[in-house]
């Protein structure tokens, strides 16, 4: 089986899917330890360390290089939608989110309880900062060389 999957595109979309999942349950278990309580919310929601959107998109492109070739245009490609990618996570993504945070400021200073405009609180925790976009990274390539490793110790 290990055989069939090596050198493959399947070797791609599992190492993708196994650094989005790998990222997202450590914050879910790194929730469950800071509060003492399971919250599944976690496991679908943005932002937080590590970047699910760096993990996914590092193991994609680092598979991408390890099957076709580091010199190839389909890397190339991986490798231009990883940094678009990185790039909107810390950048504008981050950016909205701190925007998001000074209009609930403002909603909560500025207006009165019975004001009838929408009070509904904006999602303040959209993008990444350097930190989990980099530990995102490091995630991703790190499940795609044991990808990488276990098959070929199964080939």
């Amino acid at each position: 089986m290990a055989a069939r999957i090596l050198n493959t595109g399947f070797e791609a979309i599992i190492a993708l899917l196994a650094a989005n999942f790998l990222a997202q349950y450590y914050k879910y278990a790194h929730a469950r330890i800071k509060t003492g309580q399971w919250n599944i919310s976690v496991l679908y929601t943005t932002g937080g360390m590590p970047s699910s959107h760096s993990s996914t998109v590092t193991a994609l492109s680092t598979s991408v290089g390890l099957v076709a070739g580091w010199d190839t245009p389909v890397f190339a490609v991986a490798l231009c939608f990883t940094f678009i990618t990185m790039y909107d996570a810390a950048g504008l993504r981050r950016a909205a989110g701190l925007q998001a945070q000074a209009l609930n400021q403002v909603v909560k200073e500025l207006l009165a309880p019975e004001h009838r405009l929408n009070h509904e609180k904006l999602k303040e925790l959209l993008g990444h900062t350097p930190r989990e976009v980099i530990g995102g990274a490091v995630l991703g390539v790190a499940v795609s060389l044991a990808l990488r490793g276990l098959l070929l110790l199964l080939a």
